[in-house]
C-alpha cells in the first residue's frame, strides 16, 4: 500500500536517537530532558490515595475544578493575571497537546506561524499538518535573544500566529520586560495569535521574574500561554499541562482537546491539586533548586574543554565544541555518545537552516552523581 505522508520531513526524532545511542553505548544520558531523580513524595503518595480512593475514570473535560481553581490562584498571585477557572483554563495531556491543540484550532491552510529558531521540534509538525507555512526567523546566533525587527519584517498579511518560547529549550535565554514591549508594539492592531511556551516558567535564575505574556492584558487577550506540571514538579511522564487563554480562543481549543484526548490522567490532577494548594513553596523554591544545579554542572566543567554560553533559564546547558573537534554537531554527537560516554543533542535539530556554530545540548535536570560522572567524562576529552 502506498501512503503519501503528511509530514515528509519528519522521521525519527533526534531525542529517540540519542536515548538509543546512550543505550547501545552505555553512555550518561544528558540528551533528553528529563529529570532522573523523582517528583516530591507527597506528589507521589497523592496519586496512590486518589487511585486507591476510586478517582479514575473520566474528569471533565477542561480539567478538574479544583486544579484549575489552583492554577488560577497561582497565576493571579505571581503574575496578576486572573483567569477564569471555567472559560479560560484548561488541563491537557502535556504541553505538546496543548501546542497543537491550539495550532490545530486556530491556524488555517495557506496562513502563515512565525517561529523563532533554534525552537523545539514540536512546532513545525503541527503547523504542517495545519496546512499553514512555519517562518522560521532566527535567534541571535551569539546571545539568543530575539531580534524583534526581523521579526517584525517576517510578518505578512497571511501571519496567523507568533510561537515564542521563554524560558527556552534549547538555549537557556530568558524575556526581559522589554521583550514584552515589543511582542505587544509589533501584535498590536494585527489579527495575529501569540502561543507562549511557558513550560519552563518556574525554572529562571539570577533572581529574575518570569516574564510571562499573562502580565499584559494586552498581550494575554491574544494569546495562548501553555505550561508543565511535569516540568515543575519533575513527572514528565504524567504528561499533564494546561493551557491559559481568553473565553474566545478557548472555545476554539477545547473543541479540539474535546476530540484530541477529551481529559487528562484524572487521579495526577487531583494529586497536583492536593500539593498545589498544600505546598506552594515547591515551585517558588524550584528556581533556587535548578540554579544549584546549573552552578555545579558549570563548575564541574571548568576544566574541560567545552566553552559555555550563559544559562538563564530552563535546566539545559549549551556547550561549544569548537576547540575539541571539526565535525558538524550531528556527528560529534554521535561520537560523543560512542566514545566519550555521554550522550547530548546537537543544536542544528532545532533549526530549519542551522548556524556555522558548534554547539551542543546538554541536560542538567540529572542528580549530583549523574553529573558529577557525566562531567569527569567531558573533562577527558
Amino acid at each position: 500500500m502506498q501512503i503519501e505522508t503528511k509530514l515528509p520531513k519528519v522521521g525519527t526524532t533526534i531525542f529517540t536517537v540519542m536515548s538509543q545511542l546512550a543505550l547501545q553505548h552505555k553512555a550518561i544520558n544528558l540528551g533528553q530532558g528529563f529529570p532522573d531523580f523523582e517528583g516530591p513524595q507527597a506528589l507521589r503518595d497523592a496519586l496512590t490515595e486518589h487511585m486507591n480512593s476510586g478517582k479514575n475514570q473520566y474528569a471533565m473535560m477542561t480539567g478538574i475544578p479544583r486544579l484549575r481553581e489552583q492554577i488560577a490562584l497561582k497565576t493571579e498571585k505571581l503574575y496578576g493575571h486572573k483567569a477564569n477557572i471555567d472559560t479560560e483554563i484548561t488541563v491537557t495531556s502535556g504541553a505538546t497537546e496543548a501546542i497543537f491543540a491550539a495550532i490545530a484550532a486556530t491556524v488555517r491552510a495557506g496562513e502563515e506561524v512565525i517561529v523563532l529558531d533554534p525552537c523545539y521540534d514540536c512546532y513545525e509538525p503541527a503547523i504542517d499538518l495545519a496546512g499553514a507555512r512555519a517562518v522560521h526567523v532566527p535567534l541571535d546566533p551569539q546571545t539568543f535573544a530575539v531580534d524583534w525587527d526581523r521579526v517584525k519584517a517576517a510578518i505578512t498579511p497571511k501571519t496567523r500566529m507568533l510561537m515564542v518560547n521563554s524560558p527556552h529549550n534549547p538555549c537557556g535565554s530568558v524575556f526581559s520586560a522589554a521583550d514584552l514591549d515589543a511582542l505587544a508594539e509589533i501584535t498590536r492592531n494585527t489579527r495575529i495569535l501569540i502561543l507562549s511556551d511557558e513550560v519552563y516558567e518556574h525554572i529562571v535564575f539570577d533572581g529574575l521574574p518570569h516574564q510571562s505574556v499573562l502580565r499584559r492584558p494586552e498581550l494575554a487577550a491574544r494569546s495562548f500561554v501553555i505550561s508543565s506540571f511535569g516540568k515543575t514538579y519533575h513527572c514528565t511522564g504524567w504528561k499533564v499541562g494546561y493551557c491559559i487563554a481568553p473565553a474566545a480562543l478557548s472555545v476554539e481549543f477545547r473543541k479540539v482537546h474535546q476530540y484530541l484526548t477529551f481529559c487528562t490522567f484524572t487521579p495526577a490532577q487531583w494529586a497536583l491539586a492536593d500539593i498545589m494548594e498544600s505546598d506552594p513553596q515547591h515551585y517558588l523554591d524550584l528556581p533556587k533548586f535548578y540554579e544549584d544545579r546549573r552552578d555545579n554542572f558549570r563548575q564541574l566543567l571548568a576544566g574541560s574543554r567545552f566553552v559555555l554560553p550563559k544559562v538563564g533559564g530552563a535546566y539545559f546547558q549549551l556547550a561549544d565544541y569548537s576547540a575539541i573537534s571539526d565535525m558538524d554537531d550531528l556527528n560529534f554527537c554521535e561520537w560523543l555518545a560512542r566514545e566519550g560516554g555521554v550522550a547530548a543533542i546537537p543544536l542544528s535539530a532545532f533549526y530549519e537552516t542551522p548556524p556555522a556554530s558548534k554547539l551542543i545540548r546538554l541536560c542538567f535536570a540529572k542528580s549530583d552523581a549523574t553529573l558529577q560522572a557525566a562531567a569527569e567524562r567531558l573533562c577527558k576529552i
